[in-house]
């Protein structure tokens, strides 16, 4: 198989850190109203998500950021380095965005946050070696954008792309602890076209939720209600609230054939979502 047609295959597939992924992180929306996220289970086992300085956790948006940041990692060979470098106006293309001065400010505060969000572990983080020892740890270990170099601004007027300010190049570091787990093969998978197709942050989360169960080989997954919504997460806590928040990305996903079928059941007061895996997508 060439080199190119390698990458292509490549960029069909985005593999993740399986220990992440099942962590909750990105807020499914874009407000500040929350500072901290916390996910606990019945174990004394902790983890926390802390935003930087003055700044939101990561939201909807960096949610998109950190995916393509993975499949760049992955079509670039997995550097031993973690270092992935690329042109703000290149990775808006690649993730379906409008370029402009707005979006360049957007993509440059998302990689800030996945470099100064603190993710504090308590026994919940699994690294490569198996163990799940206390970690603090940030998805970006260093980002750097710059500028374009003074050479090449006479040729941003020949594109119409440009009408406003510079493009900038920047480089990044992908945190130790994922680059181990994925090379170690601890991960979970996502078809890049399905995760675009889906039209919903929610349903993008819970696509890479679903892709944690069927990487543990499960066929079925039943979880409760409150907790799936602590895993996702979501604010809302009220059962018929977060089933009229769930009810469109289950449509979405049964619709791309990840789900087969869902049920969401109430048994002595308590409310489970019964999933039923569908065949991986392509």
């Amino acid at each position: 198989m060439s080199v190119a047609a390698r990458r292509r295959t490549a960029a069909r597939v985005i593999r993740l850190d399986r220990s992440l992924e099942a962590l909750p992180l990105f807020r499914l929306s874009d407000s500040a109203d929350d500072t901290v996220i916390t996910y606990a289970d019945g174990d004394s086992r902790r983890w926390r998500a802390l935003p930087g300085a003055g700044d939101r956790l990561p939201g909807t948006f960096d949610q998109d950021v950190y995916i393509e940041l993975l499949r760049r990692y992955q079509e670039s060979g997995q550097p031993s380095d973690g270092a992935l470098t690329f042109t703000l106006h290149a990775f808006l293309r690649g993730i379906g965005r409008r370029v402009d001065g707005r979006t360049y400010e957007q993509l440059r505060g998302a990689l800030t946050r996945l470099e100064k969000t603190i993710l504090d572990s308590h026994g919940m983080y699994q690294t490569a070696d198996g163990g799940r020892p206390d970690v603090r740890f940030t998805i970006l270990s260093a980002v750097a954008v710059e500028r374009r170099r003074t050479a090449d601004r006479s040729q941003l007027a020949l594109f119409d792309a440009f009408p406003a300010g510079e493009p900038g190049v920047a480089r990044v570091v992908l945190s130790a602890l994922v680059r181990d787990n994925l090379a170690v093969e601890h991960v979970s998978s996502l078809s890049a076209a399905c995760y675009w197709s889906l039209d919903s942050p929610v349903a993008r989360r819970l696509y890479r939720l679903l892709e944690v169960a069927r990487a543990e080989e499960r066929l079925t997954w039943r979880i409760g209600l409150d907790r799936l919504a602590e895993q996702l997460p979501l604010s809302q806590r009220y059962p018929s609230h977060l089933q009229r928040v769930l009810q469109p990305a289950h449509d979405m996903l049964v619709a791309s054939g990840v789900l087969r079928n869902v049920a969401i059941r109430q048994q002595q007061r308590v409310w489970f979502v019964d999933y039923m895996l569908g065949s991986r997508p392509s």
